[in-house]
């Protein structure tokens, strides 16, 4: 269970702790269990400073807090603060990437499920989508809708998300897919055949929408499986 350990201070020197947690990640490389890591300080309290750690568990925070280079940053830390700092240690109990649930929900439901009119909620109205294997690199929704619509009725492809990963305003999926070659694509007829494939996307997501999308899959591989281009 995703264990979160947060370090409460004040302090007049906020620029000392930032060099501090410099040098514990360039001390650290390579046998911290630290995953994720944030320091923020309150806007109403420049001197009021919060870090926010993140492990995988609480097994491994502890392993964390016992290396020599963890307790000797710390000690600097305790030093430049004003006042001895507060611990507060959190197991995470529910943990919601907002964002990838947008993109989850347009993978199952708009392509999966073969509801293009799903993506008319989910998508922002100035939303781009940037595709190869689309007429230009650069189309606006409805015109997306219309391509790929060709697309799912030609290779009836299911997406699988092997991989979601979110940072700020973007989302990147490692997606895999199956499916078969049933109807025509831009005049090849339909050859039966059963196709697999892999691809990546990344979206970028504006007030809970998706405000655009980049889409990489192997083209050359999908033809070859259905015999247009030669091994």
């Amino acid at each position: 269970m995703t264990f979160i350990q947060v370090i409460d201070c004040r302090t007049h020197r906020a620029d000392e702790l930032d060099r501090l947690m410099d040098d514990w990640v360039r001390a650290t490389q390579g046998k911290r269990t630290a995953t994720h890591s944030i320091v923020a300080r309150d806007r109403s309290d420049p001197d009021h400073v919060v870090e926010i750690v993140e492990f995988p568990s609480y097994e491994e925070a502890m392993r964390n807090s016992h290396l020599p280079e963890t307790d000797r940053i710390f000690q600097r830390l305790a030093a430049a603060c004003d006042e001895g700092p507060t611990f507060t240690d959190l197991e995470v109990s529910r943990d919601e990437q907002l964002n990838t649930g947008v993109v989850r929900t347009f993978i199952e439901e708009v392509i999966n499920g073969r509801n293009l009119d799903v993506a008319d909620g989910l998508c922002t109205d100035g939303y781009r989508e940037h595709d190869p294997s689309l007429s230009s690199y650069d189309v606006r929704l409805a015109q997306a809708k219309e391509e790929n619509q060709e697309i799912l009725e030609a290779f009836q492809p299911v997406m699988t998300i092997e991989d979601l990963f979110a940072e700020g305003d973007k989302v990147c999926a490692r997606l895999s897919y199956t499916g078969r070659h049933s109807g025509p694509y831009q005049g090849l007829e339909p050859t039966g055949k059963e196709i697999t494939g892999t691809g990546h996307a990344t979206f970028r997501l504006v007030d809970g929408k998706i405000a655009e999308s980049w889409w990489n899959w192997d083209d050359l591989g999908l033809l070859r499986q259905v015999g247009a281009v030669g091994i």
